[in-house]
């Protein structure tokens, strides 16, 4: 099992005791084929992590675009 989805990184918020939430949402263009595509099988969604790896969110940039893949742990 596979799930692939495309989403935008929507704030960056810092948490009171350290670290940041960064805040993902569905967000499609129509004009854009890919867009399209996922606008189609995951029309919908938001997720929210709470990261405390300086290293990790400051690679993340509001405003641009995500892909978050799914997969089943063994």
């Amino acid at each position: 099992m596979s799930i692939r989805a495309k989403m935008c990184l929507e704030a960056v918020i810092p948490n009171t005791w350290g670290g940041f939430q960064a805040m993902f949402n569905c967000i499609y263009d129509d004009k854009i084929e890919e867009d399209r595509r996922f606008q189609k099988a995951t029309p919908t969604g938001n997720a929210l992590f709470v990261i405390d790896n300086p290293g990790a969110y400051g690679q993340l940039v509001i405003g641009k675009y995500y892909y978050f893949d799914i997969s089943e742990a063994n």
